[in-house]
């Protein structure tokens, strides 16, 4: 077998040349010239698209791409140019409606050619980073239509004139505006803004500038705040209508600057309208407007409240100054919660509850309260005239309400521990005499208290009630040990610890025969039963229950003081008694048996006593008689003592200097702790964090501070650095 020679095989590809017709190019795009002709003509019903596609899909392959483009381009601006020229020709207000029709005939053009020139929108345009068709279309549109010089200013102007009008009251074609202010945005942010929005902001704030001065003239501050309230409403809308939503804030801005900002002072101290004006008035609707305007402004707020501050403050003032607001305690305090009812409502209900307006509120009462140092004094009456009767027949729900409110009046006291001192007198008063309305509503009040203040604030207030109660089991195991005395006078004692009730001076008075025996027996039976104790009886704080028989027989209950129950006792034994002679009988001091003999001797209708010669006061010289002609249609007659409401001066000065003297020990406590835990402190460092920690209950006086540490450094509790002296060590 021959050798064969090994062939080796190779396999080319099939080698096939496309002629191209070098007229190609040209007669392709003369084709689809031809179609955009006849698109923009509105002829586009004839066209194959399908055909056309694959013409511009071809111009592509074969690298035609420029041409295509640049020819798309010159074509475009070519029917641009005659668009805008049919544009401008429009006369008055056609000119929009034809610049909108021509627009809406260039879109739809548009879509047609970009279906055409797809492929070269996706493969063509991207690779050589031309502008794609559509975007092309916007902006060719855009330099040879709306920034012509013919149609940019006319454009601007009749926009502009179209706002002015519907401003102005007239109807406008608001669908025609929102199509042409769309093809602003439509053709780039920046067109809309630069050919539309910049102007139209600097025309709002010249016409809002000029009304606004018209308005402030013609106008009270209520009217005007409703006028610049329906313009901005009325801005708000346009925007909704026809501009861009972005445009809402710039324009709302020139509004609030323009008519509100641009004028605040002036609108808030208005003569007769201002805010003041109504704030007195109860104006809520116009408190609620202007809050809500001025809130939109740098300031705005502030300039209310502090305008209001100012208000409160002076009339505040006004009311805790004015001597003859200051006679009636109860209605001072009354006044102040009507104040304070009434500015929590504005604040409520026109200022949305704004946490800072009522911080305003809250330091103007503070501010006020405190200039009187009578208000811990008035706050504590007015407590005891709700409690004794004031709130007869009021349901619980509103008794806390009020407790509520007089717990606020309490926080803005400077001076708690004064209210303290004067609420333990009164609720003292109000426990002996049983005149407590409500041993509920007094509990709630002491709740309060000792949520507010802690348990040493209210522990003494504590202890009275425990008093009351003792003192009831002890009046029956003092009955149950003597049966025998079941038939004469009764004695109900309270017995009250020393420490929790308020201190009161001993005195002593000269009790009828037949109660200072009875007296005796319930010394000698509590001593019996309690070892280590001591009584001393406090006869100015007693009531008694007396019979009385009169000229015609007519009898008579008097429910007295224990005062008025040893004078009246006197007349058992004599017909006529002199002032001197019922002083000496009854050792009653001079004021107390003064007030006493008034009460029964010159008040009408309680008369049970008459005196020689008759007065309204009480004299040395005077003598008194049973009154024999006393009549009343009840047979229980109360008989009150004659007292001030407020304490006297002296009085006043008493409790002050009692207040004062319980202060030390607070104040040496408050030092001792505070250097027991920094051991080394200044004096300024000292001063302020004494003042802080005892503000809860008093505002702690600098110099008297001063004094307590130089006690506390004679007691060697803390001693003076050597080097400076204004620095303190504490001493373990």
């Amino acid at each position: 077998m021959s050798n064969q020679k090994k062939r080796n095989f190779q396999i080319e590809a099939f080698k096939h040349r496309v002629v191209v017709d070098p007229k190609y190019a040209e007669k392709t795009w003369s084709i689809l010239e031809h179609a955009i002709h006849e698109i923009y003509n509105h002829n586009a019903s004839g066209l194959s698209f399908e055909e056309l596609y694959r013409n511009a899909y071809n111009m592509v392959l074969h690298k035609f791409g420029e041409k295509l483009y640049s020819g798309l381009v010159a074509t475009m601006t070519a029917h641009l140019k005659d668009i805008s020229k049919s544009i401008e020709a429009a006369q008055g207000d056609l000119f929009l409606e034809e610049l909108n029709r021509k627009w809406n005939d260039h879109n739809k053009a548009l879509q047609m050619i970009r279906d055409i020139l797809m492929y070269m929108d996706r493969t063509y345009i991207p690779n050589t980073h031309k502008t794609p068709v559509h975007e092309l279309g916007l902006n060719l549109w855009r330099d040879n239509v709306i920034h012509s010089s013919k149609i940019q200013s006319r454009l601007l102007s009749m926009l502009l004139e179209l706002v002015h009008r519907e401003r102005t009251g007239e109807v406008i074609d608001r669908g025609l505006m929102r199509n042409i202010i769309k093809m602003l945005m439509d053709l780039g942010s920046s067109v809309y803004q630069e050919d539309f929005e910049k102007p139209f902001l600097e025309v709002s704030a010249k016409f809002y500038m000029g009304e606004s001065q018209k308005f402030i003239e013609c106008c009270d501050c209520g009217d005007y705040l409703k006028k610049a309230e329906l313009r901005l409403n009325e801005e708000i809308e346009r925007v909704t209508h026809y501009l861009d939503v972005k445009s809402e804030v710039k324009i709302t801005n020139v509004v609030e600057k323009e008519m509100i900002a641009n004028h605040m002072m002036r609108l808030v101290h208005m003569e007769n309208s201002g805010l003041v004006n109504m704030l007195l008035d109860d104006k809520y609707e116009d408190l609620g407007r202007m809050y809500n305007l001025f809130r939109r402004v740098p300031n705005g707020l502030s300039t209310i409240r502090d305008v209001m501050t100012s208000h409160l403050r002076e009339i505040g003032k006004q009311l805790v100054t004015d001597a003859e607001k200051l006679k009636d305690p109860v209605e001072f305090v009354q006044r102040l919660l009507d104040e304070k009812d009434k500015y929590d409502s504005i604040i409520s209900q026109a200022f949305s509850n704004d946490k800072t307006f009522q911080n305003a509120l809250n330091s103007s009462f503070e501010y006020f309260i405190n200039l009187n140092n009578r208000s811990p004094e008035f706050i504590s009456l007015f407590v005891d005239d709700k409690l004794r009767k004031g709130l007869k027949g009021v349901s619980e729900e509103d008794v806390e309400i009020i407790l509520d409110k007089v717990m606020m009046l309490f926080r803005y006291l400077q001076e708690k521990d004064v209210f303290e001192k004067y609420y333990k007198q009164h609720l003292a008063k109000r426990l002996l005499s049983g005149k407590t309305v409500s041993d509920d509503a007094e509990r709630s009040l002491i709740v309060k208290l000792k949520t507010e203040c802690g348990y040493q604030f209210t522990s003494k207030l504590e202890g009275m009630f425990t008093d009351m109660k003792t003192s009831q089991d002890t009046m029956q195991g003092f009955y149950a040990s003597h049966p025998e005395l079941t038939d004469g006078p009764t004695l109900v004692v309270q017995v009250l610890t020393t420490g929790s009730w308020p201190t009161q001076p001993s005195i002593t008075c000269n009790l009828p025969a037949e109660m200072s025996a009875l007296c005796e027996k319930f010394r000698s039976y509590y001593l019996g039963t309690h070892t280590g104790r001591r009584l001393s009886w406090q006869t100015n704080m007693g009531t008694a229950d007396i019979k009385a028989t009169f000229g015609k027989g007519q009898k008579h209950e008097l429910n007295v003081s224990t005062y008025q129950m040893c004078v009246l006792m006197l007349f058992n034994n004599a017909d006529r008694l002199s002032y001197k002679e019922v002083e000496q009988a009854t050792g009653i001091p001079a004021s107390d048996l003064k007030r006493c003999l008034q009460s029964m001797a010159c008040v009408k209708g309680k008369n049970v006593l008459r005196k020689e010669p008759m007065s309204k006061d009480i004299g040395e010289d005077d003598a008194f008689f049973v009154n024999d002609k006393f009549t009343s249609k009840f047979y229980k007659v109360k008989i009150g003592t004659v007292v001030a409401q407020k304490e006297s001066e002296p009085e006043k000065q008493e409790t002050r200097q009692r207040v004062e003297e319980d202060r030390k020990p607070q104040i040496e406590a408050a030092i001792v702790r505070i250097m027991k835990s920094r051991r080394v402190l200044d004096h300024n460092n000292i001063i302020a964090e004494v003042t802080k920690q005892l503000q809860s209950r008093f505002l702690a006086n600098p110099t008297e501070i001063k004094k307590r540490i130089e006690s506390l450094i004679e007691r060697d509790f803390l001693e003076r650095d050597n080097n400076d002296r204004k620095l303190y060590r504490y001493l373990a």
